[in-house]
C-alpha cells in the first residue's frame, strides 16, 4: 500500500514539472501578446470568455466546470500581471462580497481599489484611475441594487462583464454566544436577505445597516454584545468568531455584478446586452418596445422599471436581452426600438458569466 502511494505521489510530482514548465510556457505567450497589442486594451473580456468556455467543453472530469473557469482565470490573471497588475475599483473595506467578485472575475493578480461608495467606483473608472469597476447590480432575494442602476443611467461607461457569486451568510460575534447579542450589524441587502433567520433566532435584537459587510464586522469587533452578517472572509480579518453559517432565507442565493470599463466589447459568440430605455407616454407604448424583439427572436432576460428622476411618475426599464448588439439578429431589433422608444442608452454588449 505504501508502495502504491510513493508511486502515486512520485507521478503527481512529474506531472507538477510539467505543467510548472507548460504554464511558464504560455506567461511567456501572453507576454509576447501584450508587445504585439497596437493600443492600451489590457484586457479583452470575449477572448477570456472563449478561452474559458473552450476549456469547459473539453473537461473530461473529475474537476468541475466550475474549477476549471477558477484555475484559468487565475492563470489568465497571473499572466496579466507580468506586464503590471490590472486594477479594479469595488466597495470596500477587504473582505466584502465585492471583493470576492472581482477576485473570482479577474483573479488575484490585481490591484484593488477599496471604494466607500458606489459613486467612487464609478468616478475612479471614468476618471481613467482605475481599468475596471465592480458593481453589485441584483441579487436573487432583494432584487435590483436601485443606485446602481441610477448610476449607469448617466454614466459613460460600458458594462463588459457579469459575474454571478453565490452569496452564504454568516452570523459573527467576538464569541459564540448568540443569547448576548443585542444589536446586529449589516448591508441593507444582506439583512434583507437574512429576515426570516433574525425573526426566528433573534426577534429582539437592533438591527443596523452598515456601508458594507465587511464594515458592519469592523463595527462588530469593537463593540461588545453585538454580531454581524458577512462572509466568512469577513471574520478572518476582523477576529470575530463565526457563530453560525450559511443564515440566508435561500439557499441559491446569488448577486449579479457587472464590471465596467471604458471599452466596447466585442462578440464572444454567447452575449447578454443591457440597455435603459423610455416609452413615450401614449397608448400601447411598452408594447411597441417589446415587439422589435419579438419580431427578430430576441429573448429578453430581464424588464426592472425605475423613477426617471426627471418628474414625477416618470419612469424607465432597464432590460438585459440574449446576444451581442453586433448580432445579425439583435443589431436590426435595436434600430427599430430606437425608432420606436423615447430614449434607448445601450449600456453595454458583454459575454454571460462563465
Amino acid at each position: 500500500m505504501s508502495e502504491n502511494l510513493t508511486e502515486c505521489r512520485d507521478h503527481i510530482d512529474r506531472i507538477d514539472a510539467e505543467v510548472l514548465v507548460l504554464l511558464n510556457q504560455r506567461a511567456a505567450l501572453a507576454q509576447r501578446i501584450g508587445h504585439l497589442k497596437q493600443n492600451n486594451i489590457v484586457l479583452r473580456p470575449e477572448r477570456e470568455a472563449q478561452v474559458i468556455r473552450r476549456l469547459q467543453a473539453l473537461n473530461a472530469g473529475p474537476l468541475g466546470n466550475g474549477a476549471v473557469a477558477a484555475l484559468f482565470t487565475e492563470v489568465m490573471s497571473q499572466c496579466r500581471a507580468l506586464e503590471s497588475p490590472m486594477s479594479v475599483a469595488y466597495l470596500g473595506p477587504a473582505g466584502t462580497f465585492s471583493e470576492a467578485a472581482a477576485f473570482k472575475r479577474f483573479g488575484s493578480a490585481i490591484k484593488g481599489e477599496l471604494c466607500s461608495t458606489f459613486d467612487e467606483i464609478f468616478r475612479a473608472v471614468e476618471a481613467g484611475e482605475v481599468n475596471y469597476g465592480v458593481v453589485p447590480v441584483e441579487n436573487s432575494t432583494e432584487g435590483a441594487v436601485g443606485h446602481t442602476l441610477d448610476l449607469l443611467l448617466n454614466s459613460p461607461l460600458q458594462v463588459c462583464g457579469e459575474v454571478m457569486l453565490p452569496i452564504h451568510q454568516c452570523l459573527m460575534a467576538k464569541d459564540g454566544d448568540i443569547s448576548a447579542i443585542q444589536t446586529v450589524y449589516s448591508h441593507p441587502q444582506s439583512l434583507g436577505q437574512c429576515q426570516t433567520w433574525l425573526n426566528t433566532h433573534l426577534p429582539h435584537a437592533q438591527r443596523l445597516t452598515a456601508s458594507s459587510n465587511a464594515e458592519a464586522a469592523r463595527l462588530a469587533a469593537q463593540q461588545p454584545n453585538c454580531a454581524a452578517i458577512a462572509g466568512k472572509q469577513a471574520a478572518v480579518l476582523f477576529g470575530l468568531d463565526v457563530c453560525v453559517e450559511n443564515i440566508e432565507d435561500d439557499p441559491r442565493n446569488t448577486t449579479r455584478f457587472l464590471v465596467l470599463g471604458n471599452q466596447q466589447v466585442t462578440p464572444s459568440g454567447k452575449d447578454k446586452t443591457s440597455l435603459v430605455l423610455s416609452a413615450a407616454n401614449r397608448p400601447g407604448a411598452v408594447h411597441e418596445l417589446l415587439m422589435p424583439l419579438a419580431k427578430y427572436g430576441v429573448s429578453m432576460t430581464k424588464l426592472e422599471s425605475r423613477p426617471a428622476g426627471s418628474g414625477l411618475w416618470e419612469y424607465v426599464f432597464y432590460m438585459d436581452i440574449e446576444g451581442h448588439q453586433a448580432d445579425e439578429s439583435v443589431a436590426p431589433a435595436l434600430a427599430e426600438l430606437k425608432q420606436s422608444a423615447a430614449f434607448v442608452k445601450i449600456l453595454g454588449s458583454y459575454p454571460v458569466a462563465v
